[in-house]
């Protein structure tokens, strides 16, 4: 199972080319698929999406949010923000996400590599 992020999906989508665009297709092919509840916000805050996409992402799964996920969010948040690192707060809710349910995270984004430097967090295919 891996987790994909709101890059690496829209490059899938739009046919870029990449080990993350691989790492998707074949992880969706395989029903190997999850996203972070804030992927998937980020997904649909994009209003010119046709209902077949929308429907296909509301169908994937979703990791839960557990108990202390909000505390564990600010945390991980302040440890990158003391190596004076960019910490967005939406890559702060999807990294603490992949770290809950231990699964690697697919990304663009170069802003993980500093939560993963603070975390458990896997990038990567």
């Amino acid at each position: 199972m891996i987790a994909v992020d709101t890059s690496s999906f829209i490059a899938y989508l739009s046919g870029a080319s990449g080990r993350d665009v691989l790492a998707v297709e074949t992880a969706l092919a395989e029903h190997q698929v999850c996203l972070p509840p804030a992927v998937l916000s980020e997904l649909l805050s994009d209003p010119r999406l046709g209902r077949p996409l929308i429907d296909l992402l509301v169908e994937l799964p979703l990791l839960t949010i557990s108990d202390g996920y909000w505390q564990r969010v600010g945390e991980l948040r302040a440890r990158v923000v003391a190596r004076r690192r960019r910490a967005p707060l939406a890559d702060a809710l999807i990294a603490q996400s992949c770290v809950d349910h231990e699964v690697p995270l697919v990304t663009r984004d170069a802003d993980f590599g500093s939560f993963a430097k603070v975390s458990s967090l896997r990038i990567g295919p």
